[in-house]
């Protein structure tokens, strides 16, 4: 039985003692994958029953919005544990997430000197260096022998955040350079930190907008980034697990604010997790109106076809092509908004020269319903032995798929201009216009090429 079966059973039953034991036995990887698949009731309830470090070493790799969830789920005693476990450069990022009471009774729980490096944190610019870097790491003189360091980086690295590379500073605590660990393992007892250390160092300032940090740490190749205030004094340190959060979190935001949208990217993330693991009625605002638009234009392209009925009536073989005509184009559309999504998802849209992409997108639907409406063309002709009825079909599918691709950019663009889900309601909206004014087109295109036959 797999682990999620085997919690909700275990739950249902309330057999707790048998749950606790199931989860101790199952490996880390197994409890990340059961999280998410939980409701938030049933999630708090199986944090509860983990061990303190093991609730804890799990809490810290969770989305911040599963984190924000938690916190405010929890009994205040739980929430208070789990928060004095963090790191401080976590502690201040999830406190940008909370309601402001919530996370002025976890502060209060710190202790003095927490509470105190919190809000040094805290007094940094949002989105610097200063506000992710973590003040805890291992820090060396240029005097101490390597026997000295290393003992230092057994006595205190166990409580850091990176232990990679460790810095070296002068009587000042100005940043001087920097030794990677394995090279400190690999020396001499008796030689000098300032023997081994790399002088030639790369750091940020505190007020280094957090994504130059994050990419200078990654094109850098490095574990961990010194961050020094304005005397290049070592106050902090980045770690490049926090890098790759950062690099995430800017790339979305930039891609949406080339666009204009300002804080959409994070509206973005927390509306994706709420379709996913929120109420099922809290998905409905966002879902159901799309899908009643559907329906609406469903009931107008019957309305269209029954306006047409005359013609089919007069050709009855321009039915059958009518469902060719409809699904190619709902096809084509769904490729380019889903296209849409992924380049502006990895970056590759340049949104502020949108009707360069847009044009380029009407070229491809145009020349790629050129191949198909000649084929498609082609072969019902053939195969009904009318060469207009071909000519139909296949200018209504040129038409039809060039206008479809180019509604696969414009309407997920406009959905986000308008700050509506383009994930949930690109495709209804692609459809229902594609539906009437497909079906328009292919009537049209009937009346033009076969107008004698359908008088008669």
């Amino acid at each position: 039985m797999e682990l999620y079966e085997l919690t909700r059973t275990l739950l249902d039953d309330q057999d707790i003692p048998q749950l606790k034991q199931t989860l101790a036995e199952v490996s880390f990887d197994e409890l990340l994958d059961l999280i998410p698949q939980l409701d938030s009731g049933n999630r708090v309830v199986v944090f509860r029953l983990l061990p303190k470090a093991r609730a804890l070493e799990l809490f810290e790799v969770l989305d911040v919005e599963q984190q924000q969830d938690l916190i405010q789920a929890f009994a205040h005693e739980q929430a208070a544990a789990i928060f004095l476990g963090l790191e401080p450069d976590d502690r201040s990022r999830l406190l940008d997430e909370l309601p402001a009471a919530v996370a002025k009774r976890l502060v209060e729980t710190l202790s003095p000197d927490d509470r105190a490096q919190l809000h040094a944190l805290l007094g940094y610019e949002p989105e610097t260096a200063g506000r992710i870097m973590t003040p805890h790491y291992v820090r060396l003189t240029a005097e101490m022998t390597v026997e000295e360091a290393l003992a230092k980086a057994r006595e205190v690295g166990q409580h850091r955040e990176t232990v990679h590379t460790l810095f070296v500073t002068d009587g000042e605590r100005r940043l001087v350079g920097a030794v990677p660990l394995m090279r400190l393992v690999l020396a001499p007892a008796g030689a000098k930190v300032a023997d081994i250390m790399e002088t030639d160092i790369t750091w940020a300032a505190t007020d280094t907008d957090q994504e130059d940090a994050a990419k200078l740490l990654q094109r850098r190749d490095l574990y961990g980034l010194a961050v020094v205030d304005h005397d290049r004094r070592l106050v902090g340190v980045i770690s490049a697990d926090d890098a790759m959060e950062i690099m995430e979190e800017e790339a979305t935001e930039d891609m949406f604010h080339q666009a204009s949208l300002g804080s959409f990217g994070g509206q973005e993330t927390n509306r994706a997790f709420r379709l996913v693991n929120g109420k099922v009625w809290e998905t409905w605002p966002v879902r159901a109106p799309f899908l009643m638009v559907t329906m609406f234009g469903g009931l107008l392209a019957g309305s269209v076809i029954g306006r047409f009925e005359e013609a089919i009536a007069a050709v009855p073989m321009l039915a059958m092509f009518i469902p060719v005509v409809m699904d190619m184009g709902g096809n084509a559309g769904t490729q380019s908004s889903t296209i849409f999504a992924r380049a502006l998802a990895l970056g590759h849209l340049n949104l502020r020269q949108f009707g360069k992409h847009v044009l380029r997108e009407l070229g491809v639907g145009l020349t790629i319903g050129l191949g198909l409406g000649l084929v498609t063309g082609t072969v019902v002709a053939l195969w009904q032995g009318m060469p207009r009825v071909g000519l139909v079909v296949g200018l209504s599918l040129v038409i039809t798929m060039s206008m479809a691709t180019t509604l696969g950019f414009l309407v997920p663009y406009g959905l986000i201009k308008l700050g509506a889900d383009p994930a949930a309601g690109a495709d209804p909206i692609i459809t229902t216009i594609k539906d009437v004014t497909g079906l328009l087109i292919y009537f049209v295109m009937a009346y033009w090429i076969l107008g004698p036959m359908l008088l008669h």
